[in-house]
């Protein structure tokens, strides 16, 4: 829907190829998207990214019952280092809903536009024409049958938003066009997700709540998230790599929260009222392919989204990557225009700027689990991990070295600025608070959870 809202002011017509059919109306869950059921949030590089494409999204979304979180005063977050301070002053925010609200907020903003036609139940197949021009793609109904009619559909521009599971990279050898890198590294993490009602409805501003892993506490990696979301819920989201990995079984849910790191998380659902089952995904390994290095690359054809790199969701970056790659595909067709040779291969390249700042985010903290497949950690690596931890240390009482971290972490920022000298000095000189040793819950946060019996003694 983004990469529709990227070109339509370039081209007569967009055409959505989609294997499944939308909700009849509203938010709701659809076929191809089961992420949909864990946490999602919306990073504020992201969400500008959206807002640039589709002016008024965040007013749209707020408006339905979405959080601004400012980043990270309303958030209660033990990090590696020890718990992140609620600084008043935010430089960066976060937008949290579901998933199915995002989709629907976005898809109705683009579906109104009447150059965008969807064919839906129909996938692609193939693409038409060479190595060196795309001209368009053969297109066949759900049934997956070979035998099945194919149709051929031309196109002035080719945009591949298929995810994951992608064909790109066998089309593009139909055409004669290889020698693709591509990089896979797989921490071996699982999620599971539940959804509670949270104390007191829709009436309170609960905080995000996060309990992250550390690669230097023995054994599995093991984190969980609380995202408040609309209709007055709590999603909850449990990841464990390998070894560790939660299961589907609702009675050992809460246990598994209680016995990460720290328990809060465990301890706020004692209470709290579960509304669905449990969720588990498994298909969560870091996975890029490396377009834009390709010494041919044909006309007239983008690759954008999680079809070019996949990141282990425990980040939060998927779909604020694609934003911004939607937005570098928009911005590129305006600065060269639709039909100049090699505008393809310039939006190629400005949408794997921030693929590679995500990836280098990823990549570069899951290598360090001994349970890592794909890649083990150089001594570069060991080095950048030793000073991320002196600076993340220092977040936790240095707003400077925390709004670095965090500009970052939002996409707003390139890794690189993290070695800045100003940064630099701030790692050094580190935290210039105390620590602290609990969670920072405000007084009305406590009230409301001995109001609602929520609370146990981790959270006083």
């Amino acid at each position: 829907m983004l990469a529709a809202a990227a070109v339509k002011d370039h081209y007569d017509r967009v055409d959505i190829v989609e294997p499944h059919a939308f909700p009849a109306a509203g938010p709701g869950p659809r076929p191809g998207v089961p992420q949909a059921r864990h946490a999602h949030i919306l990073m504020s590089g992201g969400a500008d990214a959206i807002d640039a494409l589709l002016p008024g999204t965040t007013e749209r979304l707020l408006a339905a019952g979405a959080r601004r979180v400012p980043i990270t005063t309303d958030m209660v977050v033990y990090s590696t280092e020890g718990w992140f301070r609620r600084w008043q002053r935010a430089t960066q925010y976060l937008i949290a809903c579901s998933r199915d609200l995002t989709d629907f907020v976005v898809r109705e903003q683009v579906l109104a536009d009447r150059r965008v036609t969807v064919h839906s139940g129909s996938r692609v197949v193939g693409l038409l024409g060479s190595r060196r021009s795309v001209t368009g793609v053969r297109v066949r109904t759900r049934s997956d049958r070979a035998s099945d009619p194919a149709t051929d559909l031309a196109a002035d521009l080719v945009v591949d938003t298929s995810g994951r599971g992608s064909g790109m990279p066998r089309w593009l050898g139909e055409l004669g066009v290889g020698g693709l890198a591509e990089d896979r590294i797989d921490s071996g993490l699982a999620y599971a997700s539940r959804t509670f009602r949270a104390p007191g409805g829709d009436a309170f501003p609960w905080p995000v709540v996060s309990v992250q892993a550390s690669p230097r506490v023995p054994g599995p990696g093991r984190s969980a998230v609380l995202v408040p979301v609309e209709g007055g819920r709590w999603m909850v989201s449990l990841a464990g790599t390998r070894g560790g990995n939660p299961g589907h079984d609702p009675d050992a849910f809460t246990s598994f929260a209680r016995g990460l790191r720290h328990p809060v998380i465990g301890d706020l659902l004692t209470h709290a009222e579960p509304l669905t089952e449990v969720s588990v995904t498994r298909s969560t390994a870091n996975e890029r392919r490396y377009y834009e290095r390709l010494k041919v690359w044909p006309e007239q054809l983008v690759v954008l989204g999680d079809a070019v790199a996949a990141y282990n969701p425990v980040y939060g970056h998927g779909m604020s990557v694609a934003a911004q790659g939607a937005l570098a595909l928009r911005d590129t067709l305006g600065r060269h225009g639709a039909t100049a040779a090699g505008m393809a291969r310039g939006a190629q390249r400005a949408i794997a700027r921030p693929v590679a700042a995500a990836w280098s985010l990823a990549v570069g903290q899951d290598i360090h689990y001994p349970t890592t497949l794909g890649r083990q950690p150089a001594l570069t690596d060991r080095l950048l991990q030793r000073y991320v931890t002196r600076l993340s240390r220092a977040a936790t009482g240095s707003f400077h070295a925390a709004t670095a971290l965090t500009e970052v972490v939002t996409l707003q920022a390139p890794p690189a600025s993290l070695l800045s000298p100003g940064v630099l000095a701030s790692a050094l000189v580190g935290p210039l608070r105390p620590r602290l040793c609990a969670p920072q819950f405000t007084a009305a946060e406590r009230g409301a959870l001995r109001e609602n019996q929520a609370a146990v003694l981790s959270v006083e």
